[in-house]
């Protein structure tokens, strides 16, 4: 896309209707009109191209990008950071323990103290099952609270990095490299996704990028196929809020117990692990007792339970039963890759080697799509703020 091409994206951003974004949070894809999605997909592709064209689109001459991880995490982490550092944020990871956290002190206290310069607040909890969210939306009432009483200059935007329920960034990415590999969103309808279990080596993967998976593709007329052993249950509020969205997209959702039936014809297959449902909720408990030896009790029988479902790995042999025997293959990664990063996985070697770039492209997405939504949350004319950056003036705040 050459500047004529932006610009033109650009005009077409300004007439979508997402002005309920403006200094709101994201914290769940299925919160978020269809203009309101479509809006956030634009930017992330107009920030892409004018990223490559090497035009600046820092819109802060100051403020800060807080992040807060409560879990492990490689790609969402520097997307975070990447996107803040786009927009002309720093950007400034707390450690809860080296923090007052450590000693008690209360979220409300913590979020006010963090918001005093900071336009955004990126949080991933999803170690915990059924406060991850929760504790995003306490965060966001306590900022509210700091705002509305004069405490706090602006109102920080705060953004679903990863919880128990949902993974809006990775998704919205996912869904960004889908109509790019298919040419457009408008050929996505009809389509066929698996979004499987697959069999690792560890137990305590959170649900979130399944649920997250089925939440958002029904939008979008797209057959989902959600297929898993028994057990291996995601949260019934999601499968009726997807069963829900492909009756009204012309879509389908459907359940299934086999990853051949899932396979079988589908245009993409996302196989990814992930734990039962009962051992989130029973590790959840555990862990906030701190009881490690009933941690090392329920990893071993959890290890125990995969095991008996080694045989759910996307193979060459699966792939030939997709469309056309070619099937495209996505994952959020990293992936468990059969004798490679262990001895028996999710995907085998060479089946992830030969997607291995497109992986990495759909990772790539991912910092556009944060940035686009910090963008559309914070400037109330964003269009405006992207034209100017175009035409070399350099960004102001809003």
């Amino acid at each position: 896309m050459d500047r004529v091409g932006i610009r033109e994206q650009i005009r077409l951003l300004s007439v979508k209707r997402f002005e309920d974004m403006f200094q709101n949070d994201f914290l769940l894809t299925w919160e978020k009109k269809e203009e309101e999605i479509s809006a956030v997909l634009a930017t992330a592709e107009i920030l892409r191209h004018m990223r490559l064209l090497k035009i600046s689109t820092r819109a802060f001459h100051s403020g800060l990008a807080v992040a807060i991880f409560r879990d492990k995490s490689t790609r969402t982490r520097y997307s975070f950071r990447a996107a803040s550092d786009l927009l002309g944020l720093s950007v400034d990871e707390i450690d809860e323990e080296k923090s007052q956290v450590a000693h008690g002190e209360t979220v409300r206290e913590t979020a006010n103290m963090l918001s005093f310069l900071t336009e955004v607040i990126g949080i991933r909890d999803d170690i915990f099952l059924g406060q991850g969210n929760r504790y995003m939306r306490d965060v966001a009432v306590a900022v509210s609270e700091g705002y509305e009483s004069g405490v706090l200059p602006t109102r920080p935007t705060v953004l679903n990095l990863q919880c128990d329920i949902d993974h809006p960034t990775q998704t919205l990415a996912d869904l960004l490299h889908l109509i790019n590999f298919f040419g457009g969103v408008e050929r996505l309808k009809g389509k066929k996704i698996a979004v499987t279990w697959a069999y690792s080596p560890s137990y305590g993967k959170p649900l979130s990028v399944p649920q997250g998976l089925i939440g958002l593709m029904t939008r979008f007329g797209m057959n989902v196929f959600l297929a898993h052993p028994e057990g291996y249950d995601l949260l019934s509020s999601v499968e009726e809020r997807a069963l829900k969205n492909a009756s009204n997209s012309g879509g389908s959702f459907i359940k299934t117990d086999s990853m051949e039936d899932a396979f079988d014809g589908a245009d993409i297959v996302y196989p990814k692990s992930w734990a039962p449902f009962s051992v989130m909720e029973e590790r959840t408990e555990l862990l906030q007792k701190g009881d490690l030896k009933g941690m090392a009790v329920l990893e071993k029988r959890a290890l125990n339970l995969n095991k008996k479902y080694s045989d759910w790995e996307c193979s060459e042999e699966l792939l030939k039963k997709t469309k056309n025997g070619n099937a495209l293959y996505m994952h959020c990664l990293p992936a468990d890759i059969s004798g490679v990063s262990c001895e028996r996985g999710e995907v085998q070697a060479s089946v992830f080697e030969r997607y291995r770039l497109l992986t990495y492209r759909e990772a790539g997405y991912k910092p556009y799509i944060i940035a686009a939504i910090i963008l559309l949350s914070r400037l109330n004319n964003p269009a405006e703020l992207l034209l100017k950056c175009l035409e070399g003036f350099r960004g102001t705040e809003d």
